[in-house]
């Protein structure tokens, strides 16, 4: 059985860096690579991009990540979105490792 994930969807880098951060002091998790997103309404958005994070392990801790992430990108620039999938399976973990950062 494979271990937890939380997505958190944030606006911005730098927002995506710090909410890492906090996630990782907050619980015993680890990251996924990051993914990002150049959405159609980019100049309507607070930052026009926006960067998924990752967090991996066990429920509580990806949950407690997640949390933790979400308080410090609020007082940035904001969350788009967040998901806790408790057990993923096989063709979500394939997708977990895919990321737009790899590419030009």
């Amino acid at each position: 059985m494979g271990e937890a994930v939380g997505i958190l969807e944030v606006f911005g880098l730098t927002t995506a860096f710090m909410a890492a951060d906090a996630g990782c002091k907050a619980a015993n998790v680890w990251l996924e690579k990051f993914d990002k997103n150049k959405p159609g309404n980019a100049d309507a958005l607070p930052v026009p991009l926006l960067v998924t994070i990752k967090f991996r392990g066990s429920v509580t801790d990806v949950e407690a990540a997640v949390e933790a992430g979400k308080k410090v990108a609020d007082s940035l620039t904001g969350v788009v979105q967040s998901y806790v999938i408790a057990h993923p399976t096989a063709d979500c973990e394939k997708m977990l490792k895919i990321s737009a950062f790899d590419k030009d």
